[in-house]
């Protein structure tokens, strides 16, 4: 009996030292886990933000989606872009005047097909008209910007109430259909009729106004030939490469489009977009 009771007491002090044992190992992870930001230290892969903002382990995905834009950290310049986020031999392609049902699609299409990402300026009723085409340019992983609500080339002879109204009616309209928190990045004045007053303007909400280096004049249809060899000869003169999907018939324009990425990837170009 006294044999049994001593066997007892031995098995109990074990399990105690067991769970004991126990507690220390579950308090240092504890206390790894909320040093580490509430990740497991343990677990294996990088750690990605879930859509709740905590941290979540595994693989990143294959083909994330755009999310909330929350629009640049720092002031933005009221001076105009003309150069690349990356510089060195980059170019930026910016689309203006859509969206629009026919020719933003088929931009759309051409850009995917190459893999490329572009600058859309948009006007401010096509976007509200459109939604769904604001929504696949975003989900593509594009970049927004305002076009004002009525591209008034002359603009830059009016009121500064007038002026008000259209960059920042059309930045609502714009931002209100892309919803999620995402943020038009950019503001270009119809013609690059800008005025200091509306570039600061833009640059007070987030936008950079967005200038070109090369204008290539394919609203007026002069034949996809010429389209092309603007490019060519005007991309010396700088990055931002100006076309179209809105405002006409626009057939050309994606045609161009296509051609001229070809040609600026043959000639080692990298594409990106304009500087914030």
């Amino acid at each position: 009996m006294a044999r049994l009771t001593a066997q007892r007491r031995h098995i109990a002090i074990a399990a105690g030292g067991v769970l004991a044992l126990a507690g220390v190992i579950s308090g240092t992870v504890a206390v790894a886990t909320e040093d580490s930001g509430g990740r497991d230290p343990f677990a294996q892969g990088p750690v990605m933000p879930g859509p709740d903002g905590k941290g979540r382990t595994g693989a990143p995905p294959s083909s994330p989606g755009p999310g909330p834009d929350p629009g640049p950290s720092a002031p933005v310049s009221a001076e105009l872009a003309h150069e690349t986020e990356s510089g060195g031999k980059s170019v930026a392609l910016t689309i203006d005047d859509g969206p629009d049902p026919t020719w933003t699609p088929k931009t759309l299409a051409v850009l995917k097909q190459n893999g490329i990402k572009a600058t859309f300026c948009m006007i401010g009723p096509s976007a509200k008209a459109y939604p769904a085409l604001v929504k696949q340019v975003l989900a593509d992983g594009h970049r927004l910007c305002d076009h004002s609500v009525d591209h008034n080339t002359a603009m830059d002879k009016r009121s500064e109430d007038y002026q008000k109204q259209q960059v920042l009616d059309a930045q609502k309209m714009i931002e209100d259909v892309a919803g999620g928190g995402v943020k038009v990045r950019y503001y270009r004045a119809p013609g690059g009729a800008f005025t200091p007053y509306s570039r600061q303007l833009a640059a007070d909400h987030g936008m950079r106004p967005l200038g070109w280096s090369v204008d290539t004049h394919d609203w007026q249809r002069p034949g996809v030939e010429r389209i092309v060899e603007t490019v060519k000869r005007e991309i010396g003169n700088g990055p931002i490469i100006l076309l179209h999907d809105g405002g006409g018939e626009r057939s050309q324009s994606v045609e161009a489009l296509s051609r001229c990425i070809t040609w600026l990837k043959e000639q080692g170009y990298r594409f990106d977009f304009p500087k914030i």
